[in-house]
């Protein structure tokens, strides 16, 4: 019963990624980087992510969409979209290779930890958000990687505990070829979003993170909307430092478009050292499922 609900399931996913991707690309004004965030956790997450899309990001109507991703739970669930695309990117592909070598769990969460956070720091962040942070990729890493730190320490909160429990109780769910495998990953994808997301409502409202934007504000690739108003009346009458959510845009000495504002010392301090104990709780968590008690290779060779 487990994996006809599995291949219910996937189907579902099936139509809910082509529908966010024809949505996304060929209708709705969202950044580049989101329609790719919102079609790879679509692809993790399923219906359930689809469902997010339309109540937080797909446009309502004509010129609507500017207003409608304004509220601060729309930008920071926005910004954990971002993250999670990344993150659970790097996660996923780590545990189908680690499993497949049959690592001890403690070494396949270290690989995972590690290529998560460093595909979600340097793509997804850095990467795809250069121009919106200057345009300097050196300049963007450095700018992004405490916001992707913290989010990424819970999201890995939440993902970590549901994995091991779950991919310790049997070969099945160890294994990329199977449907149990990525029906772990799926749930553990969304627990570790549900983890994640108070998380990136600070990030948001305190400007370390953008939320979700427009390209008829921001541009295409979120640079100066200097030429963007030449070239679109559309936008002709919006303002000259547009607003992300709680992130203030404003343009700097070479029209890329940056944000302005942020925490304080002891604020970002105390955030760091609670996804240091959220992180540290989901570990404890799966060791008390037993999951670092379990040998993969061992688990493999049982019948």
């Amino acid at each position: 019963m487990l994996d006809s609900a599995l291949v219910v399931w996937f189907v579902l996913t099936g139509f809910c990624v082509a529908y966010v991707a024809w949505d996304a690309w060929l209708r709705n004004p969202e950044l580049s980087v989101m329609k790719w965030g919102w079609v790879l956790v679509t692809l993790y997450a399923g219906p359930v992510a689809a469902a997010l899309y339309v109540l937080s990001c797909q446009e309502p109507g004509p010129l609507r969409h500017e207003g409608f991703v304004q509220p601060l739970w729309k930008q920071a669930l926005g910004s954990t979209i971002h993250c999670l695309a990344g993150d659970a990117t790097g996660i996923i592909f780590a545990a189908a290779v680690t499993a497949a070598l049959g690592f001890p769990m403690w070494l396949d969460l270290v690989v995972e930890y590690a290529l998560g956070f460093g595909f979600g720091l340097m793509v997804f962040q850095a990467l795809f958000m250069r121009d919106m942070l200057g345009g300097s990729y050196g300049a963007a890493l450095q700018q992004s990687f405490m916001p992707e730190w913290l989010s990424m320490n819970a999201v890995m909160a939440g993902m970590i505990p549901v994995m091991i429990s779950l991919m310790s109780r049997g070969m099945k769910a160890m294994e990329a070829t199977s449907l149990r495998f990525w029906g772990v990953m799926s749930l553990a994808t969304m627990v570790g979003a549900v983890v994640a997301y108070p998380v990136n409502v600070w990030l948001v409202a305190v400007k370390l993170k953008h939320g979700m934007g427009t390209v008829r504000v921001l541009g295409a690739g979120g640079h100066s909307m200097a030429i963007e108003k030449q070239n679109d009346p559309v936008v002709a009458t919006e303002p000259a430092a547009p607003t992300v959510g709680h992130t203030t845009m404003a343009s700097d000495q070479t029209g890329a478009m940056v944000m302005t504002g942020g925490p304080s010392g002891p604020q970002l301090a105390a955030v760091t050292l609670l996804t240091l104990l959220l992180l540290g709780a989901g570990v404890v968590l799966a060791d008390l499922l037993g999951g670092f008690e379990t040998d993969p290779r061992a688990t493999m060779e049982m019948p």
